[in-house]
């Protein structure tokens, strides 16, 4: 990536490289694009390193829905230096060190000031490839065609422009890879056992796919103390994997013979899991995780977004019995004010983010990124903009 000196920037078009999405499913292509300067209420962040997130897999391969805008931008996971900011921007300024969040805070309306709530009622989800409060797009391809944006990130580029309510400024002691996964999967996990969940010590956790979702829940059902953390996944390698974020059984559903999953979870766990979470994005799974919680106080959270649009069914009669369905987004966590917390714990050594990190490549190779996870080899790849 060119150096270059933000006062001489500032105010200014940017021309640098970004990874498009032209097609659903095929390979990014790496072009220059002009990235406009910040309008009022935004900033752009010269883009350190970005990661793929299975949510980025799930809409490069969606061809329809309201995220069936090409060409574009993907990418929500990142960290960065702010570069300029826009009229009326305190919260940060040039130098800082943030992440971008897809999960926007205004810190004023209804839901940003409650407890029960991590959503945000001024901006929600109105536009989806583009600016949050106009819809607007701050890329241009060399042509002046419009490119858009996706979940308001749009890390795959060398400079990016986010609304603030969309940034966590963050300390620059934590390094730039740890602090990217931060920024989606990684909090995601956490929040959703800690906050949803509020999973408590001797409880019994069952965890369906352990990708970097699935194993940030594991972590966090650590850290509360579970008793039993179960990961479930079709791919076997995964429990050794599992066992560094304390999962401590493991089933495969093609090994199970003509024992359904949720019979194998209850009698691991005297008559069900105390929380079952999915993190794969299926309704049938999401079902099997239903039916694997227990009757009488046992919660079942959604995590993963599901890929064919399909409804979740299950027996109203269970939910008489006690159970529970609730959805997640972002593990509940408020970004701007919980991100730094889970910083300080793994910078007091506290919380693991090291071993998320399977691969690294340079930001030319960023299509290795897509091969590693379908592949199953990546829990996450850090992809560098200057490596």
């Amino acid at each position: 990536m060119e150096k270059k000196n933000s006062s001489e920037t500032a105010g200014k078009a940017i021309t640098c490289k970004a990874a498009i999405c032209r097609e659903p499913g095929e390979a990014l292509v790496i072009e220059e694009i002009e990235v406009a300067p910040p309008e009022a209420w935004e900033i752009r962040i010269k883009i350190l390193c970005t990661s793929l997130c299975h949510t980025d897999v799930t809409f490069w391969k969606m061809n329809d829905g309201p995220e069936r805008s090409f060409p574009k931008i993907l990418g929500h996971e990142a960290v960065g230096v702010v570069e300029s900011v826009g009229e009326h921007v305190e919260e940060v300024k040039e130098g800082d060190l943030v992440v971008p969040v897809f999960l926007p805070s205004c810190k004023e309306c209804r839901d940003c000031t409650s407890t029960k709530s991590n959503l945000c009622t001024k901006f929600g989800s109105k536009f989806y490839h583009g600016m949050p409060r106009d819809g607007s797009s701050r890329f241009r391809n060399m042509k002046g065609e419009v490119v858009h944006h996706f979940l308001f990130v749009s890390s795959f580029v060398e400079y990016t422009v986010v609304d603030i309510a969309h940034v966590v400024r963050l300390n620059h002691e934590i390094p730039a890879d740890k602090a990217c996964l931060l920024s989606c999967g990684v909090s995601t996990g956490i929040g959703a056992a800690w906050k949803v969940a509020e999973v408590e010590e001797g409880s019994t956790v069952a965890i369906f796919g352990l990708g970097a979702v699935g194993l940030a829940v594991a972590e966090g059902a650590r850290l509360r103390g579970a008793s039993k953390i179960i990961g479930v996944d079709l791919n076997p390698e995964k429990f050794e994997i599992g066992k560094k974020f304390g999962v401590t059984h493991f089933i495969n559903p093609t090994a199970c013979g003509e024992k359904a999953v949720s019979q194998v979870v209850k009698e691991m766990t005297d008559g069900g899991a105390d929380y079952c979470f999915e993190c794969i994005g299926l309704a049938s799974l999401m079902k099997d995780a239903f039916d694997c919680s227990r009757e009488g106080w046992g919660k079942t959270v959604i995590l993963g977004v599901e890929m064919h649009g399909s409804d979740l069914n299950v027996n109203s009669y269970q939910i008489l019995r006690g159970r529970s369905v609730m959805g997640s987004l972002f593990g509940g966590l408020k970004p701007k004010s919980d991100i730094p917390i889970l910083a300080k714990k793994y910078l007091d050594k506290e919380l693991r983010l090291d071993e998320f990190i399977t691969h690294e490549v340079n930001f030319q190779d960023i299509n290795k990124a897509f091969e590693f996870q379908s592949q199953g080899k990546s829990i996450r790849c850090i992809i560098w903009m200057d490596k």
